[in-house]
């Protein structure tokens, strides 16, 4: 399976099913379709009219087989081995893609904060980047790899709240 739209329909929560929610918080968002991304690098090739702050989304566990979602600005260098005691978990490495699915409702290539409405368990471990705080546009996938969403740092954290989800804020810069 790849993470676009073809595939929405057998994702857990729809794209257009996740727009009416964020409607239903009356969350102001933008949708831009473009070619399914899969890395930073193809996604910096359709940017024209997308300023703001673009995130890069890591689904990790721990020995522990505790879950983490970390959401960092997309140019962020990640050291795997240095974020575990910024986060306070045990020795990362990535989920699987299975894993993934099980926890987020989402393939490899579509991990977006917004996934968390997929936790049923509510047992995710969310942190964002302290760079994220206060922005007015971030953008992220709408659950599928071919659309990027764009909506307010405050319009995130009112999502997690009526999710229930906490989070933590940390820096990201090693």
């Amino acid at each position: 399976m790849d993470a676009s739209s073809n595939y929405a329909n057998s994702l857990p929560t729809s794209p257009e099913h996740l727009y009416k929610l964020l409607e239903d918080l009356n969350i102001k968002f933008k949708v831009f379709e473009h070619p399914p991304f899969h890395t930073v690098n193809e996604a910096k090739k359709y940017r024209e009219n997308m300023l703001g702050f673009h995130t890069k989304n890591l689904f990790l566990r721990d020995k522990k087989k505790k879950s983490y979602l970390v959401i960092a600005q997309e140019d962020s260098v990640i050291d795997l081995t240095l974020l575990p005691e910024r986060i306070r978990s045990s020795r990362l490495s990535f989920g699987s893609k299975e894993r993934l699915f099980e926890e987020l409702g989402v393939f490899p290539g579509a991990v977006t904060p917004l996934s968390v409405v997929n936790n049923t368990k509510r047992d995710i471990n969310i942190f964002l980047d302290t760079e994220m705080s206060g922005q007015d546009t971030i953008f992220c996938h709408p659950l599928v790899n071919d659309r990027t969403i764009s909506l307010s740092y405050k319009s995130l954290l009112t999502y997690f709240d009526h999710l229930g989800l906490s989070f933590e804020t940390v820096s990201l810069n090693f």
